[in-house]
C-alpha cells in the first residue's frame, strides 16, 4: 500500500446524482492514492496497462480495464502518467441513487445481484469490456437525466455479461463513518510505518488510547477481521509488491515484508493467494511479459 486509505469526499455537480471524470491527458502527474469512499464507483481504462490495488487483493491488467466497485471497498487509483492508456472514466454514485426501494423492485433483481458483487470488486474483459467501455466513455456527453437511464441501461449489460472475475476482496469493505476516519487512519498510518516488526496489541491500542479488549473489538467491527489478520495482509500485500516489482530473494521478501518466519510467511501467503510466492512469482512475470 503506498499510503493510509483516506476518506475521499464525493460531491456530485448540482442538478445530478452522478459524480463523473474523465481523464484523456496522459502526461498528467497523477498519484494514485489508498482510499475509501461511500459511493459504488465504475471505472473504465482505454487501452494501456497498470496496476489494481482493490481491498486486499493486487493484480495487474492489460488493454484497458472495466471495473466496478462497492461501496466503502478500499481501492487505489488505477491510472498515472506511466500507464499508457488512451483514456480513464470514473461513475461514482451513493447505493441509494434512485431511493431506498428501487433495488427491491423485480425489474431491479439483476442489477441487485450486480451490486452485491461489486462489494468485492468486478473485473469485465472480452467483449463486455470493449463495449460497454465504450458506452462508459460516452456518457460525459449526456445531461443529469439521459447520464442517469444510460447509467441503468449499463448496469443491465454489466447484470447480463459472463465475462467477469470477482477480485479477492472479501470482508474487506469498511464501515467507516467520518468522525472514525481519524481513528482508523491512525491505526493504518502505524502498521504502515511498523509492519515489518512487531506489534503488540498493547502498542497498537495505546496509540488510540483504548483498551486491548475494546480495541479488538473496535476494529472488528470495522474491518470484519482481527487486526492481526490485517497486518498479515498487510504484509502480504508489501510481499506481492516487492515480488512483482523487485529481483530481491524470496527468503529477503519474507523478512522485509515483517514475517520472522519463512514457513509461517509461505503458509499465509497461500492461504491470502492460493498460490506459493514463487508460484505467484512466476506467474505475475508471465502476465507482465
Amino acid at each position: 500500500m503506498k499510503s493510509t486509505p483516506k476518506f475521499e469526499k464525493i460531491t456530485p455537480a448540482y442538478g445530478s446524482s452522478v459524480h463523473m471524470k474523465q481523464y484523456s491527458d496522459k502526461l498528467r502527474d497523477k498519484k494514485p492514492f489508498w482510499h475509501i469512499h461511500p459511493e459504488i464507483e465504475l471505472v473504465y481504462v482505454n487501452g494501456g496497462s497498470g496496476r489494481r490495488h482493490v481491498g486486499n487483493q493486487l493484480s495487474y491488467y492489460k488493454n484497458g480495464d472495466l471495473i466496478l466497485l462497492g461501496a466503502n471497498l478500499p481501492h487505489t487509483g488505477f491510472t498515472d502518467r506511466l500507464t499508457g492508456n488512451k483514456s480513464e472514466t470514473v461513475v461514482q454514485f451513493l447505493p441509494d441513487l434512485l431511493g431506498e426501494n428501487f433495488l427491491a423492485l423485480p425489474e431491479m433483481v439483476k442489477i441487485k445481484k450486480l451490486l452485491e458483487r461489486a462489494q468485492r470488486g468486478v473485473v469485465f474483459h472480452g467483449q463486455t469490456k470493449r463495449k460497454v467501455g465504450a458506452k462508459v466513455e460516452k456518457l460525459i456527453q449526456y445531461g443529469p437525466f439521459d447520464r442517469l437511464i444510460k447509467l441503468l441501461q449499463i448496469f443491465e449489460k454489466l447484470a447480463e455479461s459472463e465475462e467477469y472475475k470477482i477480485l479477492n476482496a472479501e470482508n474487506f469493505v469498511l464501515e467507516v463513518e467520518i468522525q472514525d476516519n481519524d481513528r482508523i487512519n491512525k491505526v493504518y498510518n502505524y502498521v504502515r510505518e511498523n509492519f515489518n516488526h512487531s506489534i503488540p496489541l498493547e502498542t497498537i491500542s495505546d496509540e488510540v488510547s483504548m483498551t486491548v479488549p475494546s480495541f479488538c473489538r473496535y476494529f472488528k467491527k470495522m474491518s470484519g477481521k482481527t487486526f492481526t489478520q490485517f497486518v498479515n495482509e498487510y504484509r502480504i500485500v508489501h510481499a506481492i509488491k516487492l515480488l512483482t516489482e523487485q529481483n530481491s530473494s524470496i527468503t529477503d521478501i519474507c523478512f522485509e515484508s515483517g514475517f520472522s518466519n519463512f514457513s509461517h510467511f509461505n503458509k499465509q501467503f497461500k492461504a491470502f493467494t492460493g498460490k506459493s510466492p514463487s508460484a505467484y512469482r512466476k506467474d505475475i512475470t508471465q502476465v507482465l511479459q
